[in-house]
Parts: C-alpha cells; structure tokens; sequence
C-alpha cells in the first residue's frame, strides 16, 4: 500500500485526538482541528478519522443511543471504561473496572467480555 502525505488537517485532527484526554465526537475532533486549521470542514475529519481507524491508529468507543467517540488505540488497550455526562454530552475515561461481574451470570454462562457505560453529571455539569 502506497504511503499517504501526512497533512495539515491530519496532523491537527490526530494532535486533537492525542491531547484531548478522553475520547471525543467528531464535532468535538473538528472544533479542536479546527483552532489549527480554520479551513476544517467536518467532511475531512470523517475522512481522516475512517483513515485512522483504518492505520489502527484510533478505535471506536460506542456510547449507547449516542454517536461513537474515538480515542488512540493505545488508551482503548488498557482495560477501562467511560463516563457519559447527561448534560453535556462529554465522555471520559474511568480507570479500573468494577469486578465481580461472574456473579451476575446466570449459571453456565461464561463471561468473555464486557463494556461499562456509567452516565450522569460530569463534575462540571453537577
């Protein structure tokens, strides 16, 4: 595969992505983009994020009944969850996990996997 030019748009859409600290909304990505490059439009960063998505270089982090926010393969590796504020919309990490969750399957079953999705006020909105 032929090496793709590293551009203005995407070096402020992957350095808004890095310094965000919690993972972001494609509106959010292009409002941070944005300050650097005031030509973003949305398009591109749905462009340049699929891109990245595809180098392995950001994932996906789902919010249920809301857009996906995206952060760096490298956070989404270490075992987390997320925080959803019901007012703002933001998301953000929360370190650790909650344990215990074997107890909660009916007998049989084996857990494999799991997503947590905590949601309320952040500590601004509260």
């Amino acid at each position: 595969m032929p090496q793709q030019r590293t551009t203005r748009q995407t070096e402020a859409i992957r350095a808004a992505i890095e310094n965000a600290g919690r993972p972001l909304s494609i509106e959010e990505i292009h409002e941070k983009a944005a300050v650097t490059v005031p030509s973003l439009g949305v398009r591109t960063v749905y462009r340049v994020v699929r891109r990245l998505q595809e180098d392995n270089e950001i994932t996906t982090v789902p919010i249920p009944g809301g857009a996906d926010r995206y952060e760096l393969t490298s956070v989404a590796a270490t075992h987390h969850h997320h925080f959803h504020c019901t007012v703002c919309d933001r998301i953000y990490d929360v370190a650790g996990c909650a344990g215990g969750l074997k107890k909660l399957l009916p007998e049989g079953f084996k857990l494999e996997h799991h997503e947590l999705t905590l949601s309320g006020r952040c500590s601004t909105c509260a």
